[in-house]
C-alpha cells in the first residue's frame, strides 16, 4: 500500500489493513515516515519509508519518485500494489507496469492540480492518462470525479469502481446525544487549514452570522503548516482567534468528542473525494453543511441530512448557518437521524473491504 504520509493509512485504511492482515496478506506500506509509522508497524505492517514531494511537479524530483518506486516494487515483488493519493497513482503505476506488477490506484480527490488553471489541468490530464492506460480496475470515491476522467479519455469506464470514500465504522462512529438546544450553537469545520478547503469562507460567514447571533461560536480543528501551495499563514488564523470570530482547536487523535459537542459539522470545499468529516459527522447523527461540489454532495442530502452552499462564497455559507439556526430542535434532530441512516445504508466499511477483497483475488498475482 503506498500513500504521501503514513497517517493516512492509519486514519483512512486501518479497518482495511486489519482486513488483509486477518485474510493471511503480508502487508507493506510504502509512504513518507511520519509519527504513526510505528503504530502501523505494531499493527502487523512491515513499513518502508518513501522520499518524496507531496506538492509541486518538478520533473526532476518526479523522476525520481518513479525510480524509487520501480526499485521498491522490484525489491518487494508485491503480488499486488493499492495506491493512494495523486503522485502514488501517477508515478507508482508506470513503476509497477515496468516491474510487472498488479495496480490499483484509488482516486481519493483531485487535488490543486484541478483548481489551479488550465496549464497545471491539462499536464495532470496527460500524466494521470499515461499513468492509467490498460489498468483493469481504478476506483473512485464519487461519480463526479469518476465521470471527469472518462469525459477526459483517461479511463473508459468499464475500468472504474465506485467506492463510498473509505468507509466508516458505524459502532465506533455511534450517533451521539444532540447538544443541549438552549447551550449556544456551535459550527465545527474538520479540515487542514488551507484556503481549498474553504477555511477562508468559513471566518467570512462566521463574521456575518456572529453580527446577528453573537452566541454562535465557529470552531476550526486541523493541522496548520501543511505541504500545500494553498496552505494559510497560521498568523492569519491568530489574527481571527484575537478577533473572537473563531476557535482554534489544533489538533487531535480522536475527532468523535469535538463532533458530539457540536450542533453542526462543515466543510466548504472547493472539490473533494469522499469527504471523511463530514461522512464521520453524519454517523454520529450531526447535521452538515457543505458545499455544493463533487464529493461533498455525495455525502450531503440537502435539506434532508444537512443543507448545501454555493463554492466559494462566504455569503451562500452564511445564508446556510442562518438557515440552520431557523430549524428547530426537532427538524435538526431529524437532520442528524437522516444522516446516520444515509451512512448506514451507502457508506460502511465493510463495502470498501468487500471490494478491494475482490480486486486482490481477481487481479493479484500468486
Amino acid at each position: 500500500m503506498t500513500v504521501n504520509a503514513a497517517w493516512n493509512i492509519w486514519n483512512f485504511r486501518k479497518p482495511l489493513v486489519e482486513a488483509l492482515l486477518a485474510d493471511g496478506h503480508r502487508v507493506t506500506v510504502l509512504a513518507p515516515p511520519d509519527e504513526l509509522s510505528e503504530r502501523l508497524a505494531a499493527l502487523g505492517c512491515a513499513v518502508r519509508p518513501l522520499a518524496m514531494r507531496v506538492d509541486g511537479l518538478n520533473p526532476l524530483h518526479d523522476l525520481q519518485l518513479a525510480r524509487r518506486f520501480g526499485q521498491v516494487f522490484r525489491d518487494e515483488a508485491p503480488g499486488i500494489v493499492l495506491s493512494y493519493t495523486i503522485k502514488n497513482n501517477i508515478f507508482g503505476a508506470g513503476a509497477a507496469r515496468a516491474a510487472g506488477v498488479p495496480f490499483v490506484p484509488n482516486v481519493t480527490g483531485l487535488g490543486t492540480a484541478f483548481l489551479s488553471g488550465r496549464l497545471l489541468e491539462a499536464v495532470s490530464v496527460q500524466l494521470y492518462r499515461r499513468a492509467f492506460a490498460g489498468l483493469p480496475r481504478v476506483f473512485f470515491q464519487n461519480s463526479d470525479d469518476r465521470d471527469l476522467f472518462v469525459r477526459y479519455g483517461i479511463v473508459r469506464e468499464a475500468q472504474t469502481r465506485l467506492l463510498p470514500g473509505s468507509g466508516i465504522d458505524l459502532d465506533r462512529f455511534a450517533p451521539a446525544p444532540s447538544p443541549d438546544p438552549a447551550a449556544p450553537p456551535v459550527f465545527l469545520m474538520i479540515a487542514r487549514v488551507v484556503r481549498d478547503k474553504g477555511v477562508i469562507e468559513f471566518v467570512e460567514a462566521a463574521r456575518r452570522i456572529r453580527a446577528a447571533h453573537p452566541e454562535a461560536r465557529f470552531r476550526l480543528l486541523g493541522a496548520l503548516g501543511s505541504q500545500n501551495r494553498s496552505a494559510i499563514d497560521p498568523a492569519m488564523v491568530d489574527g481571527w482567534v484575537a478577533e473572537g470570530v473563531i476557535e482554534y482547536c489544533g489538533v487531535t487523535d480522536d475527532v468523535r468528542p469535538h463532533i458530539a459537542a457540536a450542533s453542526c459539522v462543515v466543510l466548504p470545499s472547493y472539490r473533494e473525494g469522499a469527504p471523511r468529516t463530514l461522512i464521520e459527522a453524519a454517523a454520529m447523527a450531526r447535521p452538515v453543511i457543505a458545499t455544493d461540489v463533487p464529493g461533498c454532495r455525495s455525502v450531503v442530502e440537502d435539506g434532508v441530512t444537512g443543507l448545501l452552499c454555493r463554492v466559494r462564497d462566504g455569503a451562500s455559507l452564511a445564508d446556510a448557518f442562518a438557515r440552520f439556526l431557523a430549524l428547530p430542535p426537532a427538524a435538526r434532530a431529524a437532520m442528524g437521524e437522516a444522516g446516520r441512516a444515509k451512512m448506514a445504508r451507502e457508506f460502511d466499511q465493510a463495502l470498501v473491504i468487500d471490494a478491494y477483497r475482490e480486486a486482490i483475488a481477481t487481479l493479484a498475482r500468486a
